[in-house]
């Protein structure tokens, strides 16, 4: 596996970041080591937070967060998944799968010993923290979850797995635009259909410009200064002018061959029955169906990809019972930089009560 290692240099200068790297070396199935980043942060002895990101993120996320949880005494933990932030990213898209993270990430987790963990998971991060909780059970304490889930699909229809399955292999690539026209109508509609829009964007998109998307989401400008940004990518420019923000979430990643790992993820999302994790999946609900540990869903109110997602571990998992679960207001898809007090707040008021 060729791996490649983001220049310590990308990260000098970085707005809110003022954080110590720790790293730790793990061996992948073929023998490859692979070097994983995380940040530890807070008092040695406090209740351990583990905070993970998602696609096309990394620790950065977690910025605003991470002071509000070490103030209330919490030691805070969050790692950057392989192929993300500061760790390393093999430079094939088919070296990352849904499994291999799973594993990766475990190997990591093991290594460092962690255990007495409160976990939080949002976007892909839930996806690999909770199967994390199902494979490594007595290293944690409570779950909270917001605008992610566990995506098991048996029962798609086979007209829809063909259509689906026909886009990503057959039409052309969707533009930026179209794209976020489909994601944004993703509680409209069967959303296998609207999800493989982005799924097809990320494997597509050779420079997937990161910084960018994430800007217009976070800090969209006035509508001249956005339709001029716009123009610009669509002739080409990856990062039209960019804000600090965008330059941080470009950071990881120096040239279009860093950015397997954010290309390949969304396809690996088992949104239909052909997925190789489907077992997996069906084994780590069976294990949620008898999880009485506290488990709390704190869900965004305005968030079209996930929006209704809690539903189903409410419904399914006993330890969501008779726990104060939250909607957490205004917070869109990364409720990390658009609500970072109110997340910090349901997990303090988690490890407190319980």
């Amino acid at each position: 596996m060729k791996i490649l290692r983001t220049p310590d240099e990308r990260f000098a200068h970085l707005a809110d970041y003022p954080f110590t790297p720790n790293y730790t070396n793990i061996t992948t199935d073929d023998g490859s080591e692979l070097r994983i980043h995380h940040l530890d942060e807070g008092p040695a002895d406090g209740p351990l937070v583990l905070c993970m990101h998602g696609q096309p993120v990394w620790s950065y996320l977690y910025r605003k967060v991470i002071p509000h949880l070490t103030a209330a005494g919490m030691r805070v933990i969050a790692p950057d998944l392989v192929g993300y932030g500061k760790s390393d990213k093999p430079a094939a898209r088919e070296d990352y799968s849904y499994e291999r993270q799973v594993q990766w990430m475990g190997a990591w987790l093991e290594a460092n010993d962690f255990s007495g963990i409160t976990f939080f998971g949002q976007d892909w991060g839930g996806l690999v923290g909770l199967r994390l909780v199902v494979n490594h059970a007595a290293r944690f304490e409570r779950v909270v979850i917001s605008n992610t889930g566990l995506p098991y699909n048996p029962d798609v229809p086979q007209a829809v797995v063909t259509e689906v399955e026909n886009f990503r292999a057959n039409a052309p690539t969707p533009s930026l635009i179209e794209m976020q026209q489909a994601l944004s109508s993703m509680d409209g509609g069967n959303p296998a259909k609207k999800f493989a829009y982005w799924q097809k964007w990320c494997w597509e998109t050779e420079d997937l410009p990161i910084g960018f998307i994430m800007s217009m989401m976070l800090e969209p400008p006035g509508r001249a200064l956005q339709a001029f940004k716009f123009l610009l990518n669509k002739v080409g420019v990856t990062s039209p002018l960019p804000t600090p923000l965008a330059r941080a979430y470009d950071a990881p990643f120096p040239d279009p061959s860093y950015k397997m790992g954010p290309r390949a993820m969304p396809s690996q999302v088992p949104t239909l029955p052909t997925s190789p994790s489907l077992e997996a999946q069906r084994q780590a609900w069976a294990f949620f169906e008898t999880f009485d540990k506290p488990f709390l869903c704190a869900f965004a109110d305005n968030d079209p990809v996930t929006r209704g997602g809690e539903a189903e571990f409410r419904e399914k998992v006993p330890g969501t019972r008779g726990l104060p679960h939250t909607t957490i207001k205004g917070g869109g898809h990364f409720v990390q930089e658009n609500a970072p007090e109110q997340v910090a707040q349901v997990i303090i008021e988690l490890i407190q009560s319980t």
